[in-house]
């Protein structure tokens, strides 16, 4: 289960010793001051004047939700202040009794020593009374956030993943109502990241889980319809009543409040780091030729031949590219990753494919969709044991591939995942992965016994560690590999992130998602390879700017001479398109901003035109978008009184004028995008 009961409480380097109170409590770290009441209820707010209350009363922020009542609200009877290291630390204590129902509340609120703005809480509930209740389930940190001057919208950063395929940023109006459920959401979708947050123009917050695993929490935002007020939290619904008996403990999942201005790029990158520093995660390292741009050879789809493939590859290595994707299509079936009929000479073709790809110069990376077999697969036959089971004792479906899902924690998965790893590193050569689909970032409990599971919703836990697989035992046949996880259309279970070393825009439906997409990842690692995925899928087709402006890799399935005759699209490349791409491919090799730093100097919600900020040792390459723009544009981040070149490095003209940094404005006028670099 999820949530252990019978737990004894230990706190350490604290001594537990309560004393009778009723005051009031405040608890400030930097800016973020929370005040709780005699009831247990809350108020957020910050202490710099600049950032209007967030909600004016005080109000029930957790509750313990049962068949026989609902609570959130417990008289505070004891509070205990300590210090455990550098970290100071609040031990609040209250009770609820009616009825003869009496429930304890215990929390422990931390100011951590290295992380401002933000507060870490543990939640424990435990029943005193004789009386049993049937529990439904938990809520956490329900925040109000009231709209400044009558707004009409807010904005938040909601990562949970459904068929929808819906941004990741989304405004928020009166009657919006999102549950972002981490678990699976659809058979194929499910994960996201564990943190969520609203803000408006003068600042925001966040709430989110600070536990080591994914856990099948939801993060319900919503704005009721004639509320002043929206709201967003933790919540955890039981699959099944628990049964809450005299002694035993609820203990809710560790959690963190955390106060921002701008967009949600502070608060999620800080989250990040107090996760690799306080929780000892540890992120791949992007290798070099993880940045380099990339030809995917998914423009030909299914049906493509090896010779279209070796056709293109004298085009694709003159435009520039250095990585060849070899995707869907060789194999006999989901499972059985061999080469199909269409490939005579068996799978000694992809060797020779991959040969010809590196006589080029260009090195080879294979599609491949793990944890996935068709029903009819000799995977299947010869190893049934691998499924992961439902509670019914079935197979769980994958609809968008026709297939089941194996049990990422079996060992009878793992020693056959190792062996195809051996095969597409070894025998077919290949030197990195492009591991798609959308069933990949998360998966439902498993109740196969061969699982050998504690408990079903450990796979759920235990998940990423097949990635850890993957790339442990692919970087010992190619110590330099790089390893792409493709959630297509997901926002990205952050635990899997450890274990790739090149993000990807994943399936975007737009440039502005690939812009989205590309901030939160470098918040989240700065220090990782993040591909746009193909260009092709941008905005009319050709938006290098959207992919090089955000620090993205650039990538391309065009198709040439021709196009595959059993593909309904075209993509193929045009002497009109063949310009733009050399023109855009050499200013991304030129300036490979893909391995700059991105500054957070704007707000991708409020600021106008849409801007993102790349530096790279002493200069600034700034990107600005909108449909069309005619007016000012202010340049942050400029040192005053200081005398600046700017230059229009994308067009054709390469403009170049001066700017002061105590007027770091500028009046333009553009469609799409404008790109500049100063320094």
């Amino acid at each position: 289960m999820n949530t252990r009961l019978n737990l004894t409480i230990t706190f350490i380097g604290i001594i537990l010793f309560f004393s009778s109170c009723t005051k009031e409590v405040i608890i400030t770290n930097g800016e973020l001051k929370m005040e709780i009441n005699d009831l247990m209820q809350v108020k957020f707010s910050s202490l710099d004047k600049n950032i209007k209350p967030f909600y004016t009363n005080f109000y029930p922020s957790d509750e313990l939700r049962a068949e026989e009542l609902s609570v959130d609200k417990f008289k505070l009877v004891n509070i205990q202040k300590s210090k455990e290291g550098n970290a100071v630390v609040y031990i609040l204590k209250g009770e609820f009794q009616k009825d003869g129902f009496n429930i304890e509340k215990n929390q422990i609120i931390t100011i951590p020593e290295k992380f401002s703005n933000m507060l870490l809480f543990k939640t424990f509930y435990v029943n005193k009374g004789n009386k049993t209740l049937t529990v439904n389930s938990w809520g956490n940190h329900k925040i109000r956030i009231m709209p400044l001057n009558h707004d009409t919208v807010m904005w938040s950063f909601q990562p949970s993943s459904s068929n929808q395929r819906k941004d990741w940023i989304l405004p928020v109006k009166q009657g919006f109502n999102q549950k972002n459920y981490l678990g699976m959401n659809n058979s194929d979708y499910g994960g996201g990241i564990p943190m969520v947050n609203m803000w408006r123009k003068d600042g925001g917050l966040a709430v989110g889980l600070t536990e080591t695993t994914l856990k099948m929490i939801s993060m319900p935002v919503k704005w009721i319809k004639y509320n002043d007020y929206a709201t967003f939290g933790l919540q955890y619904e039981y699959s099944k009543p628990i049964i809450f008996s005299k002694n035993d403990t609820i203990r809710t999942y560790d959690s963190f409040v955390e106060l921002h201005t701008g967009d949600f790029f502070n608060p999620l990158k800080q989250f990040s780091n107090f996760m690799q520093s306080e929780k000892n995660l540890k992120f791949a390292k992007s290798e070099p030729e993880a940045f380099e741009p990339v030809w995917c050879a998914w423009g030909y789809e299914r049906m493509f031949t090896i010779k279209e493939i070796i056709n293109t590859l004298p085009k694709v290595k003159e435009l520039g590219f250095k990585w060849v994707d070899v995707d869907d299509g060789y194999q006999i079936a989901e499972g059985d990753w061999e080469v199909n009929e269409r490939f005579p000479g068996g799978n000694n073709d992809l060797r020779k494919l991959t040969d010809e790809i590196h006589n080029y110069g260009l090195k080879a990376k294979l599609w491949w969709a793990p944890l996935a077999a068709d029903p009819c697969s000799k995977l299947l036959k010869e190893h049934p044991e691998v499924l992961l089971l439902t509670e019914e004792g079935i197979p769980q479906y994958i609809t968008w591939w026709n297939s089941f899902y194996l049990s990422p924690v079996n060992e009878v998965t793992k020693l056959y995942t190792n062996n195809l790893l051996h095969r597409f590193l070894v025998e077919w050569n290949f030197d990195g992965l492009k591991i798609d689909g959308q069933h990949l970032n998360c998966c439902p409990p498993d109740y196969n016994p061969a699982s050998k599971l504690t408990y079903p919703e450990q796979a759920v836990e235990k998940f990423p560690t097949y990635f850890e697989n993957i790339l442990n035992v692919s970087q010992q046949y190619k110590p330099h590999v790089v390893i792409q996880i493709c959630p297509c259309g997901c926002a990205v279970n952050y635990f899997i992130i450890p274990f790739m070393n090149q993000a990807v825009a994943s399936d975007p439906t737009s440039s502005r998602q690939i812009r989205l997409k590309g901030k939160a990842y470098k918040a989240i690692n700065d220090q990782i390879a993040y591909y746009a995925d193909h260009v092709e899928l941008s905005d009319n087709g050709i938006d290098f700017a959207s992919q090089i402006g955000i620090g993205g890799v650039v990538g391309s399935k065009f198709t040439y001479p021709k196009d595959n005759p059993f593909v309904k699209g075209s993509y193929l490349l045009t002497p009109d398109k063949e310009k733009i791409y050399k023109k855009w491919i050499n200013i991304y090799s030129q300036k490979m901003l893909s391995k700059g730093n991105y500054l957070n100097l704007y707000d991708i919600a409020y600021d106008k035109p849409e801007a993102h900020v790349i530096q790279k040792g002493d200069t600034l390459f700034y990107a600005f978008y909108a449909d069309k723009w005619n007016g000012n544009i202010e340049l942050r981040g400029l040192e005053q009184n200081r005398n600046y070149s700017v230059c229009e490095y994308t067009s054709d003209s390469k403009n170049t004028f001066s700017v002061n940094g105590s007027n770091p404005v500028i009046k333009t006028s553009f469609k799409n995008n404008y790109l500049i670099q100063v320094y």
